[in-house]
This record gives structure tokens, sequence and C-alpha cells, in this order.
């Protein structure tokens, strides 16, 4: 049965197709066009590639001819202000259009990426599945259009259809390409190029973790059901000792009281975007403003219900340490990458050998 998975080329994408192929799947991949898509042409013909974009729906009818399952990853993802309209249609309308796509080739179940950002939050305690989101807090657009994502699949497992949630935390781990912004951080802090952090927290999952979780969730969980999939809370300071251990570098010197760093951000933000509106910024105030709130998930529903059993960050850490090294991101530093073979034994070492 081929699947399709799109977003392949993104850090939950690339980390799944792997995973998919190891497994010996028969994967089709949806890359947009124009994109930053080699973390799919490494692979060359293992995978076979489906040039679309999610907002168009006869291109997306084209991509799901003969597909039975779908891993739904792909999405538009910021934290900086200026970009809602685009980021509702290729998230929103992007999943809508999916999965109308997939009911008329009648694909069986769709599992779609959720994010933690779009659970509900309550301050001071532990958020789970039944916790609902809040449109009139202070919210970005990204989180607003995941929620948003949600009541899409809810809609189309009302009419029938076979959808799954499985909510990802902040990814760590390898094949990170375009890089994420923890993988941004994690490069930075390696080459010395990080000055200072700012205390919070937040819930973090193993790219080994979230691909695991999204199998299961295909495999056991319930439609119109959603799991959160995490491999634990992480504090920024703990974060910063895990990367000193792997890195055998220094924690940055400064650590800056989060409104100061708040206060800084609003003002480069505004600046930068004027000057520089494409630019990539470490900290954007939706992101502290996330830092600052210290969210913590409860899995229990994942655990219980899927078989879900998160691993350690740390490992997480160090194999997207040196898949970075591997690409040549880490000044001074220099060797291969050879992955974990996945949880259930299958070798993904072969995977890259057949790229």
């Amino acid at each position: 049965m081929k699947l399709l998975v799109t977003g392949a080329a993104g850090h939950l994408g690339a980390n799944l197709v792997r995973r998919l192929l190891a497994d010996g799947e028969d994967v089709r991949v949806l890359v947009q066009p124009g994109a930053e898509n080699r973390g799919v042409s490494v692979l060359g013909n293992a995978v076979e590639a489906v040039e679309a974009d999610l907002r168009d729906l006869d291109g997306l009818r084209r991509a799901l001819k003969g597909v039975g399952r779908v891993y739904h990853c792909a999405a538009q993802l910021s934290t900086v202000a200026g970009r809602e309209q685009e980021i509702f249609a290729s998230n929103v309308l992007g999943t809508r259009n999916l999965l109308q796509a997939a009911r008329e080739n009648s694909v069986g179940r769709v599992v779609v990426t959720g994010s933690f950002s779009a659970c509900g939050h309550r301050p001071g305690q532990v958020s789970d599945e039944t916790v609902p989101f809040n449109p009139f807090d202070h919210v970005m657009p990204y989180e607003k259009s995941k929620a948003g994502v949600e009541h899409e699949v809810l809609k189309a497992v009302v009419d029938g259809q076979d959808v799954v949630i499985a909510t990802s935390c902040a990814i760590l781990g390898p094949y990170d390409y375009v890089p994420s912004r923890m993988g941004r951080t994690l490069c930075d802090f390696a080459n010395g190029k990080m000055l200072a952090y700012i205390p919070g927290g937040f819930e973090f999952v193993a790219a080994r973790d979230i691909v695991e979780g999204h199998l299961l969730a295909m495999k056991k969980g319930r439609a119109g059901q959603k799991y959160i999939i995490s491999s634990g809370y992480v504090s920024v300071d703990e974060l910063m000792d895990m990367m000193s251990r792997v890195t055998g570098k220094r924690k940055p010197p400064l650590r800056l009281p989060a409104p100061v760093m708040a206060a800084i951000a609003e003002v480069s933000t505004r600046v930068l975007k004027v000057l520089r509106p494409r630019s990539l910024q470490r900290l954007t105030p939706g992101a502290i403003r996330i830092l600052r709130q210290n969210r913590k998930a409860d899995i229990s529903k994942a655990k219980r219900e899927l078989g879900f059993q998160p691993t350690p960050l740390e490992d997480a850490i160090r194999e997207q340490y040196e898949w970075f090294v591997a690409e040549g991101k880490i000044a001074g530093k220099s060797g291969t990458f050879t992955p974990r073979a996945p949880k259930n034994g299958a070798s993904r070492r072969s995977v890259e050998a057949r790229a």
C-alpha cells in the first residue's frame, strides 16, 4: 500500500520518510515547488517525489491517486507577524484541500501533525488533549492556524473520514536540513555564536519519538482523536546543560531576564520587519512568550492508547549534533553520521545507502 508524506523535506518529514523506508514501505512524497527540498532530493530514487502546493486542490488530487494512507506533516511555521494570510492558506485551507482530495481518492487513514502550541494552556497546570484552545489569548498566527487545522480534521471525521492527530512538541534530532529554530540554536551554541539565553522551558520531543508517535497513531489511534507526543519538559537551563555536555562547549555567559529580552525582541522585530522582512530571528516576541509560559504536557493518553514510550532527549541532541557535524555545520569538526536503528529493529543505514 503506497503511502504519501507531505512536508517530507522538513525536520519531521525527513525523519518519518527514512523510518518508513527502513520499514520497507512504498513512499511517495509531496514537495513544494521552489522550496528547500534537499531532505528529499538526497534520497534519490528511494522515494517517488511529486510537486504540488497544498493550496492547489487539483495538484493534490493527482498526488493522492493510488495512495492508501497519508501522513500530513506539511505546515507553514512562523513566530513573527505579517504572514497571517499565507499561514492560514497553507495550514488551514491546505489541510482542508488534502482531506478532500483524500476522500475523493478513497484514501484510508490520514494522520495529521498537530502542534502543542494549539493545545489549551492553563497557567501553572499540565495540559492534555482535553484542555480547550483559547483564541482570545495572546497567541501567534501559527498557533491559531493549527487550531484551525484541528477544526478541519473534526469536520472531516464527522463526515465519516478516518483522521487522527499526532500532536508534536519542539523537535530535536537529525536530518534537520532547513534547519529548524532549535537546529540553528544548537549550531550557534556549538560554534560559539550564542552569547546569551533566557530562562523558561517547553515540551520537547526527540525526532525518533515523534516519528514513532505518528506510526502508532496510524496503527492504533482512534479516528477524531488527538494524541500529544512528547519526550519531556526541559527548562532552558537544562537544555543549555545538555548542549554543553554534547558539544563540549561552555554555556553562554549571559542569562538575561526574560522581560529584558522580550523588550529587545519587540524592537528588533519591528526593525527587521521593515529592513529585512524575510530574515530569521532567533528569539521573537512570540517565541519568548511561549518559553516564559513553561508549558508542560500530559502524555498519558498516548501511552495508554498507543503504547508510546519516550526516549531520552539528550540522545536526540547528540544525534542532531553528530548529524550537523557530518553536514559541515559545526566549525572545526568533521565526521560521519550513523543513525540509531528504529525501535522495530529495521536498519536505517540501508535507507541512506539507497540514495
